[in-house]
């Protein structure tokens, strides 16, 4: 099973060498086998992780597990959207992101088990839940990369590679966004209108919800101020990454404290 994990990262590991910026010119046939990296090690990543998470016990949702799943999500998103090839260089901050994240279930155990396994609604709440995030991360990447060809822009250096005008890779952000925010809406009113159902419990103000609906107001400022003031750049940058800061904390960040510091 480690060996499996080792070559899923080295898989990911060498495609997003071979989409680094001014990294080394080669060949055409390389190329060719260099575009099959990532779908291989999407399918073999799946594989892992549904080994990993789907267990006789139950769902086992650990911090691990739960990180590599994301990361899985986030290079499925960039691979399937076609944003790998449009912009390899967040190809070259996701894959080698996805590459430590497979292979750091294999040495880090720490089961956690997901106590609602039967409940089918339970499932498909943290399913858009987890969708929604690797939405956000994918976009938070895009952002900064599109934050960097525009300073080119403005200092007159060439940008790396053909890439397409940054107005039509914005809207194509938003876009991305858009679909993030309503996955993320989908997830937040399953889980607190329909706790009892899902959860068998009433929504309490936990840190997770509190730094998920924070998470949510700050990309519906963001869509709000997109619609009415145009923003983006800078502007549209930093709530976007303040919301997906906000986000992963509330997911990942409180698995981290409550699995990893806290033994719970």
């Amino acid at each position: 099973m480690i060996l499996l994990h080792a070559l899923v990262a080295t898989l990911y590991a060498v495609a997003a060498w071979a989409r680094w910026p001014r990294s080394a010119e080669l060949p055409a046939g390389a190329v060719r086998i260099a575009a099959w990296l990532v779908p291989i090690a999407l399918v073999l990543h799946a594989v892992v992780i549904a080994r990993a998470i789907f267990t006789p016990e139950g769902l086992d949702l650990s911090f691990a597990h739960a990180l590599s799943l994301v990361a899985g999500l986030s290079a499925l998103i960039a691979w399937a959207s076609g944003l790998l090839g449009t912009l390899p260089r967040v190809g070259a901050v996701v894959l080698p992101i996805a590459a430590f994240c497979a292979l750091l279930p294999a040495f880090w155990s720490n089961p956690h088990r997901f106590a609602y396994t039967d409940e089918r609604w339970a499932a498909a709440h943290i399913a858009v839940a987890l969708v929604a995030y690797a939405l956000f991360v994918v976009a938070a990447l895009q952002a900064l990369v599109l934050t960097g060809l525009e300073k080119q822009l403005h200092r007159g250096l060439p940008a790396v590679g053909e890439t397409p005008p940054l107005l039509t890779l914005e809207r194509y952000l938003f876009r991305l966004i858009g679909a993030g925010f309503v996955l993320l809406t989908l997830a937040l009113a399953s889980g607190i209108l329909f706790s009892e159902e899902v959860f068998g419990k009433p929504a309490t103000f936990t840190h997770k919800n509190i730094f998920s609906v924070a998470g949510w107001l700050a990309f519906a400022v963001l869509l709000f101020g997109r619609w009415r003031y145009g923003w983006r750049g800078r502007t549209a940058l930093k709530w976007i990454l303040g919301g997906t800061l906000l986000l992963l904390l509330g997911y990942l960040g409180s698995k981290f404290v409550l699995e990893v510091l806290l033994h719970r």
